[in-house]
């Protein structure tokens, strides 16, 4: 099976991601949200918790965005168009990446669809050499929030990527707990129900995308007709692993739990939630928002 062709210069997409960000910086383009962190053990995982320190630029740009789909009566799209100062390159013939906006993390990267796709829509193959094609530019976490319960915030086709150390992910240790004699796997820590693999070197797109469909299976979600997904899903991949957590609810007291939540990094937006986080153990929280095997 052949893909759309990439685009995207070896080499490249590191020092063009620096030079982007810069420049969105100076002209006011991204918007980074200021947080500060916290550490919460549960069963020895040691979560980062970020709290928001400003919400009030983000929160104004949601209320235009709330206005301008008001007087139209149609949604608004921030991905058709873009935002031109926030772009960084073209990856292929069907996907381009961006920064977002308002990003928590420095350099964290969005791979968009160049023409308008359901979120709701289940990865292909474009869509995971896009994302592999970037991840040979630089090691980074990227995931997919498929549908608004699994933490989805525009309906616009989209995957993440947020560059780290593998030592990074809080829940690195216990992915080696997994055993992978057929490939497919579980996590045994995880009270929750989820599908793990690992990536060998010389992995193509269509191994990917192989294994992709494995990981749905083994947690049964199907594909629609028209390839949309018959359940939220979040899912987790670095150069070396992939992750699928089926969804259940979207958050937990109010507490919006996305793809990050199941790497281990939360976001809370005040103190009584990070308090809240430290009573009831992270591990617990996306036990209740996924759909619990214990």
């Amino acid at each position: 099976m052949t893909y759309s062709q990439i685009l995207l210069p070896p080499g490249t997409l590191w020092k063009k991601l620096q030079e982007t960000t810069h420049h969105a910086l100076q002209c006011g383009a991204l918007i980074p949200i200021s947080t500060e962190s916290e550490f919460v053990e549960q069963d020895g995982v040691i979560f980062l918790v970020r709290i928001l320190s400003n919400l009030n630029r983000k929160q104004s740009a949601q209320k235009k965005q709330d206005q301008i789909i008001k007087v139209s009566g149609t949604d608004f799209n921030p991905f058709l168009p873009y935002q031109e100062d926030l772009f960084v390159a073209d990856i292929s013939e069907t996907h381009v990446c961006i920064l977002n906006k308002f990003n928590v993390v420095d350099y964290h990267l969005l791979i968009i669809t160049r023409a308008f796709v359901e979120q709701e829509s289940l990865l292909t193959g474009e869509d995971l050499a896009a994302m592999w094609a970037c991840l040979a530019e630089f090691d980074g976490l990227a995931f997919y929030n498929g549908g608004k319960v699994a933490g989805a915030s525009q309906r616009h086709k989209h995957l993440q990527i947020i560059p780290l150390a593998e030592t990074e992910i809080p829940i690195a240790p216990l992915l080696t707990t997994a055993k992978l004699e057929n490939g497919i796997t579980t996590i045994p820590a995880f009270p929750f129900l989820h599908a793990f693999t690992a990536f060998s070197p010389d992995e193509t797109p269509q191994d990917i995308l192989s294994k992709y469909y494995a990981l749905l299976d083994m947690v049964s979600i199907t594909a629609t007709d028209d390839l949309q997904q018959s359940a939220a899903y979040n899912f987790l991949a670095t150069r070396n692993w992939m992750l699928v957590v089926p969804r259940l609810k979207e958050d937990f007291v109010s507490i919006p739990i996305n793809s990050l939540g199941f790497a281990g990094s939360l976001l809370v937006k005040n103190s009584a939630q990070m308090q809240l986080v430290k009573d009831i153990g992270p591990m617990n929280i996306l036990k209740n928002v996924a759909i619990s095997n214990i």
